[in-house]
């Protein structure tokens, strides 16, 4: 297989309209509602067998209507499933408030989310991709415990490998040096590369990051994006698309980066195809519906 990504996979709820909750019983009426995949790995999964890579999912679902939700979105897409049981533990799920300004809040019920394990990701599991991809940090960390160990087999066996935190939500971000160590690329939004480091400068967090041997690709929303690597660096526009929903537009930047790398191409044209890639994807509500073909990738580049 060309990709094994190991992390999170759920529905995910997508509320938007007049999202910010007012208790005592008041009803409020909404402009729409999807439930869609959900699930940093799963998102970036799917983008990245929607690009034409062979993609593997290593995740932990539960017995239940989520779980089957789950895997029909990870079927459709082409992503093959490698999973852990769960136990009796209850599929995770996220319920998405987009309110009409475009900001988005998270509810998150973790369920399998936190079930996988650093010896699930096995060495014949790893003899068989050519990179692995991590997602969701920190919402496993029994996996993150002993992630720098899988990394370091990954490479010994000659297997690239990338890491998205995502978000910490107990906000202690705990550090990631000795897994960094063993990363070939972390792919941090702006907020999370700031959290990370604990620097509000983007060039010194990046720098310090760099020093493990990392190449450090940052997204940033309508912005654009930044690659920082060791001796070098590059910066991509961002892509003006008409946008439904931003959710899971990250993981779709992570998928169009790890297809252009998968593909041979350098660092400063992998960005591109990030860039392109997490645009395209915000083009519909939910995280997979309007995710990029290498067909629909290609000519947008050109534009």
């Amino acid at each position: 297989m060309d990709l094994l990504v190991v992390g999170d996979a759920n529905p995910d709820l997508v509320l938007r309209g007049d999202v910010r909750p007012r208790f005592g019983q008041a009803e409020q009426l909404l402009t729409g509602a999807d439930l869609v995949l959900g699930g940093s790995a799963a998102i970036t999964a799917a983008g990245c067998a929607r690009l034409g890579l062979d993609t593997t999912l290593l995740t932990a679902l539960g017995d239940d209507v989520f779980a089957t939700i789950t895997r029909r979105h990870l079927e459709e897409r082409g992503v093959a499933l490698l999973l852990r049981p769960a136990d009796g533990t209850p599929t995770g799920l996220s319920v998405i408030l987009t309110p009409a300004d475009d900001d988005r809040a998270i509810l998150t019920l973790p369920g399998t989310i936190p079930a996988l394990r650093p010896q699930d990701v096995t060495d014949a599991h790893l003899a068989a991709t050519r990179h692995l991809h991590v997602s969701s940090l920190y919402l496993q960390p029994r996996l993150a415990s002993g992630l720098a160990a899988v990394f370091a087999r990954a490479r010994a066996l000659g297997v690239g490998t990338s890491l998205d935190t995502n978000w910490d939500p107990t906000g202690r971000w705990a550090s990631i040096t000795e897994i960094l160590e063993h990363t070939d690329v972390f792919l941090p939004n702006a907020g999370e590369l700031r959290a990370v480091t604990g620097l509000s400068d983007p060039d010194e967090a990046a720098a310090r990051l760099v020093a493990t041997g990392t190449t450090v690709v940052m997204k940033n929303g309508a912005a654009g994006a930044r690659a920082w690597w060791p001796g070098g660096g590059c910066a991509a526009p961002g892509r003006p698309v008409e946008v439904v929903d931003t959710t899971g537009a990250g993981d779709s930047f992570n998928a169009g980066f790890l297809a252009g790398r998968l593909a041979g191409l350098p660092v400063a044209e992998a960005l591109r195809w990030a860039t392109a890639a997490g645009s395209l994807s915000t083009r519909a509500a939910g995280g997979t519906a309007a995710q990029a073909t290498r067909d629909e990738l290609l000519p947008a580049l050109r534009h």
